[in-house]
């Protein structure tokens, strides 16, 4: 939509990934965050698992480039005309930081050692913040944390 903030969204590493089971968020998890969410949505989901794939054909706010995105260049210029990118630990959420793009990075209750414990934010990435299982596989809170963290964002946006 015209005016909207962009936002770009990877719920999903690699399921050859030894910590997959964890990191990786079903997308049908996050079909109640689309139906109002005042963005617009991209996904930069490279790997579609067929069970997303069915998720996302009922979720029309959230557009698919991952397709088209066929190496890092692709991703990169497709994350500097966004305005955030949410991600999982993945290859995404690394490059955005790395950026200088804000990105929120949603993190299982066990999280890889570098995103440290007990803090929302990282020395690595300056503009990254963290949103952390309070508890193994509740993603439901980080999801409610992250809608208001996407409402916060509109709100400062509009008030500017």
């Amino acid at each position: 939509p015209s005016g909207h903030q962009r936002a770009g969204f990877v719920w999903s590493g690699s399921p050859s990934h030894k910590n997959d089971a964890n990191r990786s968020i079903p997308l049908v998890r996050f079909d109640r965050l689309f139906e109002n969410l005042p963005f617009a949505c991209v996904s930069l989901q490279r790997e579609m698992r067929d069970t997303d794939r069915k998720v996302l054909q009922g979720l029309p706010n959230l557009w698919d480039i991952g397709p088209e995105l066929t190496d890092f260049t692709e991703t990169a210029a497709v994350i500097s005309l966004l305005d955030v990118v949410v991600s999982v630990d993945t290859s995404v959420a690394h490059l955005a930081g790395a950026m200088g793009k804000p990105v929120v990075i949603l993190l299982p209750h066990a999280a890889d050692f570098r995103w440290l414990r007990d803090r929302p934010d990282t020395p690595w990435y300056p503009t990254a913040k963290l949103l952390r299982q309070p508890a193994f596989d509740d993603w439901a809170s980080v999801i409610d944390r992250l809608a208001n963290e996407m409402s916060a964002r509109d709100g400062a946006e509009r008030g500017r």
